[in-house]
């Protein structure tokens, strides 16, 4: 599971990259995801503290919650590659 964490964000950019150049609208599909990505990741993370403020249970396995939600964890695996998909083509621009 460790090589394929790896290995996905490594290819899965390049892939990105690569469809970029194919198909000009990849662009706006990414950039649209990744907003959708980013307000999903942050209501989650923002509602889940709130709970824990509220109940008044401030330990560390209450948040913790949180990475068990797949909305959260596939929003912030999303986010992560398109980090790597975006700094790759300012490396581009740069070269």
């Amino acid at each position: 599971m460790k090589i394929l964490i790896v290995a996905g964000s490594i290819v899965v950019p390049l892939i990105m990259v690569m469809l970029r150049k194919y198909w000009v609208k990849s662009q706006t599909v990414f950039n649209a995801l990744s907003i959708l990505s980013a307000l999903v990741f942050g209501n989650i993370a923002a509602i889940s503290v709130q709970e824990i403020i509220e109940d008044h249970t401030v330990f560390m396995t209450n948040i913790h919650e949180v990475f068990l939600n797949p909305y959260f964890l596939s929003t912030g695996a999303y986010i992560g590659v398109y980090l790597l998909y975006r700094l790759l083509l300012i490396s581009m621009e740069e070269i």
